[in-house]
């Protein structure tokens, strides 16, 4: 019995960026896919755009939340299909036959992930995320960075915690982490799984994401090794943004 896919949507006055991402969704050639939408009580017309769309959308709420992370656990509770996989706003499914291809490499992992392309507010391509997904990953890895973006992951629903919402802005740094270390069997899918858009609210919080995934990586792999290992980051980092004028 093919897996049904729990996609996951967090919008908050999103009117002009969310419906691509409905559209990318409700394209998928895959049939398995349980549609979740939740809006912390938009008031630009995002809700009417929801409705538009409800005949392809399975669930759906909206009202005030108190944070990103609390939307995204919302998400979870409401979901009953095998896999979770948050597809925010703006963001969106990289093609029709992403899901029907990723299913037809390997039916059983606890963890599917892929790669990233960035987009800007018109949907045009910028490039490839700064950070590659490895041939293998595990949580260890983590260790690096966020290897993988956390819209390029999909993960069991029987491993998946909710997110701690003492974390505002790296949150989902921790989910992806913790369900790594649970995983038994996790398949890089050597695909791109989503478009991502750039400047979301980590991006406009650098500084304080940073500090909160420092912090959740001296949690799990201790001090010295979170600042071994922030040597190269960080040189990589800058590195990177000579190079790219952009992060």
């Amino acid at each position: 019995m093919a897996s049904t896919v729990s996609i996951i949507t967090i919008v908050y006055n999103g009117r002009d960026t969310l419906e691509k991402t409905i559209k990318s969704i409700c394209s998928q050639t895959y049939n398995n896919i349980e549609y979740i939408i939740v809006d912390g009580g938009s008031t630009d017309g995002t809700v009417e755009l929801i409705k538009r769309y409800e005949s392809s959308i399975s669930k759906w709420i909206s009202e005030p939340d108190k944070g990103l992370y609390d939307a995204m656990n919302k998400g979870i509770k409401m979901a009953t299909g095998d896999y979770l996989w948050f597809i925010n706003s703006g963001d969106e499914v990289f093609a029709p036959d992403t899901l029907s291809q990723l299913f037809d490499q390997n039916p059983t992992a606890d963890i599917y992930y892929g790669d990233t392309v960035m987009i800007d507010s018109l949907g045009q391509l910028i490039g490839e995320r700064r950070l590659q997904p490895p041939k293998q990953l595990s949580w260890t890895d983590f260790k690096n960075g966020m290897l993988v973006s956390h819209q390029s992951i999909l993960i069991a629903r029987n491993i998946a915690s909710l997110y701690n919402t003492k974390y505002t802005f790296s949150a989902d740094f921790e989910w992806c982490l913790v369900a790594l270390k649970k995983a038994k069997t996790v398949v890089n899918t050597e695909l791109v799984l989503s478009r991502f858009l750039d400047g979301g609210l980590t991006k406009q919080n650098i500084v304080p994401g940073l500090k909160e995934r420092f912090r959740i990586m001296v949690n799990y792999f201790g001090l010295f090794s979170t600042l071994w290992h922030h040597i190269p980051i960080s040189f990589r980092f800058v590195l990177y943004v000579i190079r790219n004028k952009r992060f």
